[in-house]
């Protein structure tokens, strides 16, 4: 058993760094074996505190805001809106207003693939509405597709370009 120097914790002898500090145990020998004292070794007030590390900053890999150009998100920002508000007429009026903004074009995908799984819950809640569940759990489906909506919209408000939550890994429509 090594014993870390810097915080006391007890490792396998096999162990080169402390789980507990991170503290370098190469130089360390085991606790039943004898050395002679090393004074050059002892604390140092000065000595370098063992390194704290930070984890690096996450990527969002649904986040598609830096593949758009600033002014393109700047003109059609009110227009990219319309899909998440207006639904199948949202999406019609901005795909021939803007047909040449790759950011309403994304807007404009999303959008869709939303209104399609709507549309899908939909009858599958109407085929079987004799049932006391699945209106209920329709409902429940229905308002988390709303508030995605008006997370999607805020984003846009942001400048943001983000798949929503629920269609993320439907593949049709990339």
């Amino acid at each position: 058993m090594k014993i870390c120097p810097n915080c006391g914790t007890q490792s396998t002898d096999d162990v080169i760094y402390c789980s507990g500090c991170g503290t370098n145990l190469g130089n360390v020998q085991a606790a039943g074996q004898q050395s002679a004292p090393n004074y050059a070794q002892q604390a140092n007030p000065y000595q370098a505190q063992p390194q704290t590390f930070y984890p690096q900053a996450v990527i969002d890999p649904y986040d598609h805001t830096a593949e758009f150009d600033a002014q393109d998100i700047s003109d059609n920002k009110v227009v990219a809106m319309l899909v998440y508000l207006m639904g199948f007429v949202g999406i019609i009026i901005a795909a021939l207003i803007s047909k040449d903004s790759k950011y309403v074009a994304f807007h404009v995908r999303q959008a869709l693939k939303l209104q399609v799984v709507t549309v899908l819950a939909s009858f599958a809640a109407a085929l079987l509405f004799w049932t006391f569940i699945v209106p209920i759990a329709y409902f429940v489906f229905a308002v988390a597709i709303f508030v995605i909506k008006i997370i999607s919209f805020v984003q846009i408000c942001k400048g943001e370009a983000k798949e929503p939550v629920i269609v993320r890994s439907i593949g049709f429509l990339k």
